[in-house]
């Protein structure tokens, strides 16, 4: 799987880099080896003119395999929307496994 993390409004720093890194390595265990694929993530704030703090934003755009997954997440914390954004799209990957096993088990391939 190829990675790319961008960052908006906001430096990447190897902190982020790296947590989001960490992220990434728990999903691709739900992704066979053979799956061919692209992992987009963009890290940044939202606007700059918020009166009362921050909002960051995540998002991940995934492809394997000819199927595409998306999810994001706004919080006041940036890890706190990439911990959030990580568990959709984790909560859509197994839930489009479960579909296709389930389909594959009727017949209906």
């Amino acid at each position: 799987m190829n990675t790319n993390i961008k960052a908006t409004n906001m430096e990447l720093t190897s902190a982020i880099n790296d947590y989001v890194n960490k992220r990434l390595d728990g999903i691709k265990k739900f992704i066979k080896k053979e799956d061919k694929g692209m992992i987009y993530v963009e890290v940044g704030k939202t606007t700059n003119h918020h009166k009362q703090g921050d909002v960051f934003r995540a998002e991940f755009n995934m492809e394997i395999s000819g199927t595409k997954f998306y999810a994001f997440s706004e919080k006041e914390d940036l890890y706190a929307a990439i911990d959030d954004a990580r568990s959709e799209i984790v909560r859509k990957i197994t839930s489009n496994k479960d579909k296709k096993q389930t389909l594959f088990k009727r017949g209906a391939t």
